[in-house]
């Protein structure tokens, strides 16, 4: 049986997705066909497939067809090997963002098809961002190439953004030869945007070092095991301003737990002094908490 609580998280994260299709549908019916750009991913390839079938043999391919065929595979590796309902709620993206692209009235597109490709590379790739970042909030993928990196991640515990950057590159060649190099390169302006603004808005890859001096270790070391699943480290040191000893517990937590475990150690102890540093590389064991 759902609790209640679980059945608010699920209808939570069903709407986050259902927004986050709706405007990358948008997106591509809007700034990305008005600028005529190529976005990366299986995004990107499904365009470019599209367009030769426009241009060179006269059809008019849907893009849900090839969206959903390129993303079968990759989803059906993930559900086996990442987790089951991750999976199928991004299998649930690329299905609403591929038909509602298809689909989409043009009430509001013919409105916003602008004439300045710099401003459709910019602010599609923005939305693009915000779309994304939802799917992510909701602890599910936008899908394309999004499975492949999470699959390697998980399993190997290698990065892939380097081969998807290099199979994009290639894209965007194959683009550039067909059709026009200012496209390719208006497009590439669209993704350096949509990595910047998925940079700002989605910070649950990233991870902060904490340093905080406490007077009670024991259950801040607690709160942190609790909420966090990470552990902390205990120094003894003397603080010069109260004229006492204190202790100082160092830990690394996931960016996105770091504002309401700190909310909870502040409740827990007032008097804690507490140091948040941006963590830019880590080696060694760190907790990943498994897709469910």
């Amino acid at each position: 049986m759902i609790s209640g609580e679980s059945a608010r998280y699920t209808v939570k994260r069903i709407l986050l997705l259902l927004l986050g299709s709706i405007l990358m549908a948008f997106n591509i019916n809007t700034f990305v066909h008005a600028g005529g750009l190529i976005p990366g991913g299986f995004t990107g390839i499904t365009i470019l497939i599209q367009q030769i079938g426009s241009r060179f043999w006269g059809v008019e391919i849907p893009f849900s067809f090839v969206y959903i065929g390129f993303n079968a595979i990759p989803a059906a590796i993930c559900f086996k090997y990442v987790g089951k309902k991750f999976a199928l709620y991004s299998v649930l993206v690329i299905v609403v963002s591929g038909f509602l692209t298809d689909w989409m009235p043009r009430m509001f597109i013919d409105f916003l098809q602008l004439h300045d490709i710099l401003l459709s590379a910019v602010f599609g790739g923005i939305l693009n961002a915000v779309g994304i970042s939802l799917c992510l909030y909701a602890d599910a993928t936008s899908g394309g190439t999004d499975f492949i990196a999470i699959f390697i991640s998980e399993k190997y515990h290698k990065e892939t953004w380097n081969y998807i950057f290099a199979g994009n590159c290639v894209i965007l060649a194959i683009a550039a030869w067909l059709f026009s190099l200012d496209k390719a390169l208006y497009s590439i302006i669209f993704q350096f945007a949509t990595t910047m603004g998925l940079s700002s808005l989605y910070h649950g890859y990233q991870q902060k070092t904490l340093l905080i001096i406490t007077n009670k270790p024991d259950e801040v070391y607690t709160l942190i095991k609790e909420r966090t699943n990470h552990a902390a480290t205990s120094f003894k040191g003397f603080g010069y301003f109260g004229q006492a000893e204190r202790t100082l517990l160092y830990s690394v937590v996931s960016a996105y737990e770091t504002a309401p475990l700190i909310t909870a150690i502040e409740k827990l102890d007032h008097g804690a002094f507490i140091n948040v540093i941006r963590t830019e590389q880590l080696n060694g064991h760190f907790y990943t908490r498994p897709k469910d």
